[in-house]
């Protein structure tokens, strides 16, 4: 009866494994899909972020040419501000010199009418003196005086008249000299404008010829950065597109994980249940035994000599071998810089047996980058949802979407990705598994070592 009860029990629990199983597959092949065009994506997003970068160190290398135009245009600025300063200085020359020379065409106006008025009166003396003989005795007048008195007088008078003459041909001498300076200088001052006219219209030449150059540089410049500009925003544009596809690949990767995950809890239900049942009928048995003072139980465990015990409670250790590598800030052995170490290193020979650190459904089997091959298993721990990862592997022992028991055998170690030597790199995370977020936890929370 007992026997019968076990048989029943172990049928029973097949098909439901093969049920679970059978499901996870379908979850497990389009999670396993989509992780592939998640890959592809970010290595094409990788190339482009490459080819960005080049296209930048491009765009530097020619900034040096973009340099020599813009200081071209400086120093054509420069000299087309000198040009218009030396314009406006000319400019205020000539208005300066047209001031003056109407001051002295004003002046020139004002010499000519005194030198015509003169002139006149001079004339009219000269008249006079032709009326009467030609010539006036200044003597016979002084001669002619009745008295003492009259000669002071008369004497007076001739002197007056005398000194007025010599005064009225000295200051026509003075203003015919001084009209004739003044002429020259208007001569000279009107040839110094036509001198400044041609230097203003050579500068105007000047200062257009600048500005066409000027403005051949600058469409010089902008075709230049223009076209730069062009290429890089075109790779910019699908580097953007294709980081968008790629989180939406990672949208419906943590989709699937989660349908895994709400699997891996289904199976540790059905597991607890089972071996709830499993209990039940031993103790049952026992008891059967027990009445009947028959032999005592003895049970079995099949593994390989070379894999770890299995620990009671949730977790076990994922494999045998020395602790090599921790969890945190390290210098990286192969890029020798210093990054974050997201899990922890076991070192180990090649082919050293690898097993699920707990109960759960494997969500991923392959080759990921730095990791080499490698496997995540997805767990339902108290309802809460873990990530194991298993990196670096010489073999895979399991696939997608297979179900597998704590210490289950599921791959080997090696040397795969990213590494310097056969070792087994063993990452936790909380929740569905991320390459660049906060998920990852150190393994020794969980696992004995």
């Amino acid at each position: 009866m007992i026997k019968r009860h076990r048989i029943i029990s172990s049928v029973l629990a097949i098909c439901l494994l093969t049920t679970t199983v059978g499901s996870a597959d379908v979850f497990a092949d389009s999670l396993k899909d989509l992780q592939n065009e998640k890959n592809a994506a970010d290595i094409k997003k990788k190339n482009l972020d490459s080819t960005i970068q080049k296209k930048e160190i491009q765009i530097q290398e020619k900034q040096a040419k973009v340099d020599v135009l813009v200081s071209q245009i400086k120093k054509l600025n420069d000299k087309i501000e000198e040009t218009n300063q030396n314009m406006d200085r000319i400019i205020a020359e000539m208005n300066q010199t047209q001031i003056e020379i109407e001051e002295l065409q004003s002046s020139i106006k004002e010499l000519e009418i005194r030198i015509k008025q003169r002139d006149e009166v001079l004339r009219e003396r000269v008249r006079v003196m032709q009326v009467k003989g030609n010539q006036v005795s200044y003597l016979d007048v002084l001669l002619g005086a009745n008295s003492f008195a009259d000669f002071i007088d008369r004497f007076s008078a001739v002197s007056t008249l005398m000194d007025a003459d010599r005064k009225i041909i000295q200051q026509q001498e003075e203003d015919i000299a001084l009209l004739e300076e003044e002429k020259k200088l208007v001569e000279q001052k009107l040839a110094e404008q036509e001198e400044r006219k041609q230097k203003i219209q050579a500068l105007k030449d000047e200062l257009h010829n600048k500005k066409l150059e000027k403005r051949e540089v600058v469409n010089q410049l902008e075709k230049s950065q223009e076209k730069l500009s062009s290429e890089k925003g075109a790779l910019e544009e699908e580097y953007s597109e294709t980081v968008a596809f790629s989180s939406k690949l990672e949208k419906k990767i943590i989709a699937e994980q989660n349908r895994l995950a709400e699997i891996a809890r289904k199976e540790q239900a059905r597991k607890h249940k089972l071996q709830q049942e499993r209990l039940a009928a031993e103790a049952a048995a026992a008891a059967a035994n027990s009445r009947s003072s028959a032999s005592s139980n003895s049970s079995s465990s099949s593994s390989s000599n070379a894999a770890p015990p299995v620990s009671s409670g949730s977790w076990t250790k994922p494999t045998t071998g020395s602790f090599s590598s921790g969890f945190g800030w390290r210098t990286h052995p192969i890029s020798k810089v210093r990054k974050q170490h997201r899990g922890m290193d076991i070192s180990a020979p090649t082919g050293t047996p690898v097993v699920a650190a707990g109960d759960g459904v494997v969500s991923y089997t392959g080759s990921m980058e730095g990791f080499g091959n490698v496997i995540m298993i997805t767990h339902s721990v108290k309802g809460q949802i873990m990530t194991t990862v298993y990196a670096h592997l010489s073999s895979i022992g399991t696939s997608s979407g297979q179900s597998v028991d704590k210490g289950q055998f599921i791959g080997a170690v090696g040397s795969t990705g990213f590494s310097t030597g056969p070792h087994l790199h063993f990452e936790v995370h909380i929740g569905n598994f991320s390459a660049t977020g906060p998920s990852a936890v150190n393994p020794l929370h969980y696992v004995s070592f």
